[in-house]
């Protein structure tokens, strides 16, 4: 596996692996689970605030950063993360994978270099978030075992 920084030429396809990876928890679970008022509100253009999130997602200049996991010579994962240099604070915004690479430490290593970068760029903690539902539990699984801490939070809809 190759980790490289992000490219230009990279932009398409990792939108289509954002939509991908992230198209199931939209519509198999976020969907049913709030109703399609709340779900219209929240996330009914998911597709297109995914297209325009990615594009903006490498900006150095602005301390956002994103790097490319390659495998044979096809992208298989990204990960995407900002330092706050004053506060000595990074987070991971983005990780996805491909479903063939997962289960294969794609993630980890993927994690694992943002951690790293991030340290680089003096960081002194690292935050990373994810749902706490069925869908996210591997990703929840991939973080505990980076020795991440969760913080159980809440979030409540109701439409009015």
């Amino acid at each position: 596996m190759l980790i490289r920084s992000f490219v230009q030429h990279d932009l398409a396809r990792l939108i289509e692996l954002t939509i991908e990876t992230f198209g199931p928890f939209y519509e198999d679970h976020f969907r049913p689970l709030v109703g399609e008022v709340v779900f219209a509100n929240q996330h009914g253009h998911w597709r297109d605030d995914y297209r325009e999130q990615v594009a903006e997602l490498h900006d150095p200049g602005h301390h956002k950063y994103l790097a490319v996991a390659e495998i044979d010579g096809a992208i298989a994962g990204y990960v995407a993360w900002n330092v706050d240099p004053d506060r000595k604070n990074g987070a991971v915004t983005h990780l996805a994978v491909s479903a063939q690479h997962r289960r294969h430490h794609t993630g980890t290593a993927l994690c694992e270099h943002a951690f790293g970068e991030m340290r680089v760029l003096g960081a002194e903690v690292a935050e990373i978030g994810t749902g706490g539902d069925p869908f996210h539990a591997p990703a929840r699984a991939l973080y505990e075992r980076l020795g991440c801490t969760m913080l159980p939070i809440a979030v409540y809809y109701k439409t009015l």
